[in-house]
Formats: C-alpha cells, sequence, structure tokens
C-alpha cells in the first residue's frame, strides 16, 4: 500500500445537524445517585453516546426524566446541601436546603445538577431545551416515542 492509500483509508466523519435522526429517551431516577446520573444524562443531550458525536453540532437526543422525587444523595448532603440564589435585591441572597428543595420543586434538583455539567454555551442552551423532569411516574410525551433506558 503506498502511503497516499493509508492516509484516505480512515476519515473523520463529522455529523450535520440537518442529517441527525432524534430519539427520546425515558430515565428513572428512583434509588439513583444524583451526581452520577446527571453525569449521564448529560451524556445524552450533548450526544457524546453517538460515534458521529462532533463538538460543534447539536447531535444529541431528548431525554424524559421521571420519578425525580426518588433521587438521592450521598454522605451529608441531605442535611448540609443548600441551593442559593439571589433576588436582585439589596440583602437578596436566599438560601433553600436540599430537603426543603425535594419538597417544593424535585425537578429542579435534577436540572440543576445537569445544568452543572453542560459547558456554558448557546449550543449546550439549545441541548438543554431537549430536558424534560417529572416529579412523578407520569409524562405527557407519549408523542415522541420514548425508549425506556435502564442506567
Amino acid at each position: 500500500m503506498s502511503e497516499k492509500q493509508i492516509c484516505h483509508s480512515n476519515k473523520t466523519v463529522m455529523a450535520k445537524e440537518a442529517e441527525v435522526q432524534r430519539r427520546w429517551f425515558i430515565l428513572d431516577a428512583t434509588g439513583k445517585t444524583l451526581g452520577r446520573f446527571a453525569a449521564e444524562v448529560t451524556k445524552i443531550l450533548r450526544g457524546k453516546h453517538k460515534p458521529s458525536f462532533t463538538p460543534y453540532a447539536d447531535i444529541g437526543d431528548g431525554v424524559i426524566i421521571v420519578n425525580a422525587e426518588k433521587i438521592h444523595v450521598t454522605g451529608n448532603k441531605e442535611a448540609q446541601k443548600t441551593y442559593i440564589h439571589h433576588t436582585g435585591m439589596v440583602g437578596g441572597l436566599r438560601r433553600v436546603p436540599y430537603r426543603t428543595m425535594r419538597a417544593r420543586k424535585p425537578e429542579y434538583i435534577i436540572e440543576h445538577a445537569v445544568n452543572g455539567m453542560m459547558p456554558k454555551t448557546r449550543l449546550a442552551n439549545a441541548q438543554l431545551k431537549r430536558l424534560r423532569i417529572f416529579a412523578g411516574a407520569e409524562h405527557d410525551l407519549a408523542a415522541q416515542k420514548p425508549i425506556q433506558v435502564n442506567i
């Protein structure tokens, strides 16, 4: 084989967004550890589970998470973890403990973790729009024909 034939035998395939076949996956958060679960969700949203992953193209799939209130954390995080936001007013720093957040908005816990693992770009913002989180076991996205996946 000549050197020219060797160079052209392994072409890198760069995916184009127009050619992407998007699928939707259902993930059950029951009994899963928050960080490990969020890392797997992030991988699917970005498209890193596909062999044709391209960093600059949006080739990721959609994710539906059910039973968000049944996610758990390890160690003392349940007692010590807090979610912090600022209202924009003077002295408006608000701290919400993990237990309170799980009772009020269990969807936010997973959304916050996944968002923290995504790159801070416009592409990641577009990919995060395909994340749907439900506190209970029911969802209203049957039209997407989602595939049940165990992680």
